[in-house]
């Protein structure tokens, strides 16, 4: 357990708008050097993409099925709208899908998944649960950097060439 303590101790606090002050890479460096190869190993397989909830770790698992239960709402929502019909959201998916361009939206849908993580993170304090969290917030930082405006008209512009 005293492992845990002083890795986590280290850890910056990380915040939804803003560049994180630590990097995937730098966090992996130190987990290596604090943590049994076992929970090292179990950090490295984590993907915010993955959503098998077959994880020894109770957090993880209840993740990803908030994870899993989100994608499906999605999904049956987004059949709905290709099909025509109307299919019923849960509250507080509806007000986010509803507004705003694409872009937007995902934001919307990543600080949805910050806000479950940091729900998560009051009942754990310096356990491995913690460092599995905080991976997950690195993971979803990642992905929100990763929104370029110019790159993405750039590609939607090219894509809509290639169709005319």
């Amino acid at each position: 357990m005293d492992k845990y303590y002083y890795t986590i101790a280290q850890l910056p606090t990380l915040y939804f708008d803003r560049e994180p002050e630590i990097t995937i890479e730098s966090f992996f460096a130190e987990a290596r050097k604090w943590l049994t190869p076992g929970d090292y190993r179990a950090l490295e397989k984590l993907d915010i993409d993955d959503t098998v909830t077959g994880a020894r770790d109770a957090v993880l698992r209840r993740y990803k099925r908030f994870e899993d239960a989100l994608r499906r709402d999605l999904a049956g929502w987004r059949r709905a709208r290709i099909s025509g019909g109307e299919a019923a959201l849960p509250a507080y998916l509806s007000a986010i899908v509803k507004e705003g361009d694409p872009l937007e939206v995902e934001k919307k849908l990543l600080h949805l998944r910050w806000r479950f993580i940091e729900e998560m993170e009051r009942e754990h304090h310096f356990d491995f649960s913690v460092l599995l969290l905080y991976l997950l917030k690195l993971q979803i930082l990642k992905r929100l950097s990763s929104f370029d405006s110019e790159k993405g008209l750039a590609v939607f512009k090219k894509i809509c060439e290639v169709s005319l």
